[in-house]
């Protein structure tokens, strides 16, 4: 993605805290995230800028305009519904807990994932492949979702916003439709993709961001 989006500016990605290489580990509210990611913007001196989020990225996107629109642009948020309250992790839970870790070559895990993005998200130690994050500190993270709502962000959302709901990516109906609707945002329903729209459907998405990015943004 990096590469088509270089001829709209600078491109930037963040390594969380708790995900990647980043050193920073807990503690992991909503808030502790926006303001990392704030503070990327202020230390990089880029912005306003436009902030593209995938999942719990999008969430973050969301909160991020609301509480600072100083610094927000644009966003683009990617399959996060923003009301999971009374979900858990365990219902997903039982897919990382199948991964056959660890894997024994880049080879393994793509094929395992069907995508070599995910091949970033591992690293190779002395008895194979495994993935760079910590599943407990991923866990945690998402516990949070399911004790909280977060429409009082989304309804605080004055910049232009582009939602991207994958239809086979398992949020609750109508949600992120809802979060457009109040952010005054634009919409587009991708039936045909997973959780990962820009992977599962890449040219669908990609048009719709670039579209997007051409009619919405003025130059700085």
């Amino acid at each position: 993605m990096a590469q088509w989006l270089k001829p709209f500016g600078r491109v930037v990605g963040i390594d969380q805290r708790g995900h990647g290489r980043n050193p920073q580990r807990g503690p992991f509210r909503t808030e502790d995230f926006v303001a990392d990611a704030a503070k990327a913007i202020e230390d990089l001196g880029l912005g306003p800028a436009v902030v593209i989020g995938h999942s719990m990225g999008g969430l973050h996107a969301w909160c991020l305009a609301a509480t600072r629109p100083d610094l927000v642009r644009a966003i683009v948020v990617e399959d996060f519904a923003p009301d999971n309250r009374g979900r858990t992790v365990d219902e997903w839970k039982w897919f990382f807990d199948a991964w056959p870790v660890p894997f024994q070559s880049v080879a393994h895990v793509t094929s395992f994932f069907g995508a070599q993005v995910f091949a970033e998200y591992f690293e190779e130690r002395e008895d194979g492949w495994h993935l760079i994050a910590s599943m407990d500190d991923l866990y945690e993270i998402a516990a949070e979702w399911g004790t909280r709502a977060y429409w009082e962000f989304i309804d605080e959302v004055k910049c232009p916003s582009l939602v991207i709901e994958a239809g086979q990516g398992g949020q609750l109906p109508g949600q992120m439709e809802e979060a457009a609707r109040r952010s005054r945002g634009q919409y587009l329903y991708v039936p045909e993709a997973g959780h990962v729209v820009h992977a599962t459907a890449p040219w669908v998405y990609r048009g719709a961001v670039e579209a997007f990015l051409s009619t919405s943004i003025s130059p700085v």
